[in-house]
């Protein structure tokens, strides 16, 4: 090294250098925490927050345009039809955070004093902002109901059922497989706006709600129209886990991209929020032709309600961790042994741990996961993602795969056994089932 480079190296660079590892680590804010750790938790604070309670101007199309919340005050309250009991709601999914209520409404609950077959007592619930991701929208005498708005919880929550089936403490990030969308949406007086921007009526468009069933919605359905797949079953998909997502690449099913892309997507694109979205790839009318049509590659709103949400939420749902399989729900001696076989058949090379799925690029062609391309043709890259495979016990109930077609566990393990010619045993089936269950 010359001597004037290094003299300079020791005039520019040393000084910046020790200026970086001199730094105080620590604020005199008085809290006693690094200003890195405290920012994280604000930012962790505002994505929850944003996560359960934002609805991010979306109630102007759930009240104000398809006039959902008429549908649920029902006739006696100024809405129409007989109204949404707590007992209906609950039947289609819909759950109740037992930390928004009273104490002495517990008490009532608990003791069967609270009438489940009135509309009154969902209007109740609505005003304490209890209903897990959704918000009543009242008037200033806090006695009609106005409007409704939905948030990110509504599909991707749950509770624990601490105090009652559907009642109970928030599971954040959870899949409510439990959710009737289609049989809640179908519920709107008003479907003209959907029924105008595919160009169908809207009989059809309740029959395709209608087909959807519990825990299932169709993300893609105001792109392509594709109400039903080939075999004329519902082109709905499962509604994913949104925990577990630290260091996986695309996100959804299909690929459309990462978690906050998805975030923007389904907040402005989906939810109906006042936000901005810009995805090109939707202005290929010949694979999105209603996204073409409605320009939905390039949203605007002023004010932009999603936008400045976004990295909060980001962040929250990347610290939501797969929840660990509860002691005693499956067979560890087995899991033990299916660990082995997990890594001797090869799964592992897709599934990588600890995310189980590929860093990097994690999406495969249906030809090589031996399924139809339907599903995949619906999104701009055409395959499906390595799903990664931690919590898989707390989503069992609609089946496994994007569209549910695999019962079981087992039955997802005998079509790869199949499909790679693995040969595996009855026995190293088993415990392979057992070491997901375990996940």
């Amino acid at each position: 090294m010359s001597r004037t480079w290094q003299r300079l190296t020791a005039t520019l660079v040393l000084p910046v250098l020790a200026a970086v590892v001199c730094a105080p680590a620590w604020t005199d804010d008085g809290d006693g925490l690094p200003s890195t750790t405290r920012d994280a938790r604000n930012m962790l604070d505002a994505g929850r927050h944003t996560f359960r309670f934002d609805t991010f101007g979306d109630e102007g199309f759930w009240g104000g345009t398809i006039r959902l919340h008429e549908a649920i005050e029902g006739g006696r309250f100024g809405g129409v039809g007989p109204g949404v009991s707590p007992r209906a709601a609950l039947a289609v999914g819909l759950k109740v955070d037992v930390d928004a209520l009273p104490a002495a409404l517990v008490q009532s609950l608990k003791s069967g004093q609270v009438n489940l077959d009135d509309p009154a007592t969902t209007l109740a619930l609505l005003k304490l902002n209890a209903v897990v991701g959704v918000t009543g929208f009242f008037d200033p005498t806090g006695t009609m109901l106005r409007s409704v708005g939905i948030q990110c919880a509504l599909c991707h929550s749950t509770v624990d059922d601490s105090l009652a089936p559907g009642i109970g403490r928030r599971l954040d990030g959870w899949a409510n497989r439990d959710l009737n969308v289609g049989a809640i949406v179908g519920l709107a007086p008003d479907l003209s706006a959907v029924a105008t921007l595919l160009r169908v009526d809207e009989g059809t468009v309740r029959k395709v709600l209608a087909a959807w069933g519990p825990g299932k919605f169709d993300a893609e359905l105001l792109l392509d129209g594709k109400a039903f797949r080939p075999d004329g079953k519902s082109a709905a998909s499962l509604i994913p886990p949104a925990f577990g997502l630290a260091g996986v690449n695309l996100h959804t099913w299909v690929g459309w991209g990462s978690v906050t892309h998805w975030n923007a997507f389904v907040a402005t694109l989906e939810m109906h929020g006042k936000g901005t979205f810009f995805d090109p790839r939707l202005r290929d009318a010949s694979q999105f032709p209603i996204a073409a049509r409605a320009g939905f590659d390039d949203v605007r709103n002023d004010p932009d309600l999603v936008s400045p949400k976004l990295p909060a939420l980001h962040l929250y749902q990347l610290a939501l961790v797969a929840p660990k399989a509860p002691a005693g729900s499956f067979d560890s001696e087995a899991a033990a042994r299916g660990k082995q076989v997990f890594a001797a058949s090869g799964c592992a090379s897709c599934h990588v741990p600890p995310t189980f799925t590929e860093p990097g690029w994690n999406l495969h062609s249906p030809a090589e996961l031996g399924i139809d391309d339907f599903q995949a043709n619906r999104a701009p890259a055409k395959g499906y993602r390595t799903a990664p495979l931690r919590g898989l016990w707390t989503h069992r109930k609609g089946g496994f795969y994007h569209d549910g077609r695999f019962a079981t566990l087992l039955d997802v393990v005998n079509h790869y056994d199949l499909q790679f010619g693995l040969h595996l045993s009855a026995e190293e089936k088993r415990d392979l089932v057992e070491y997901l269950n375990s996940l």
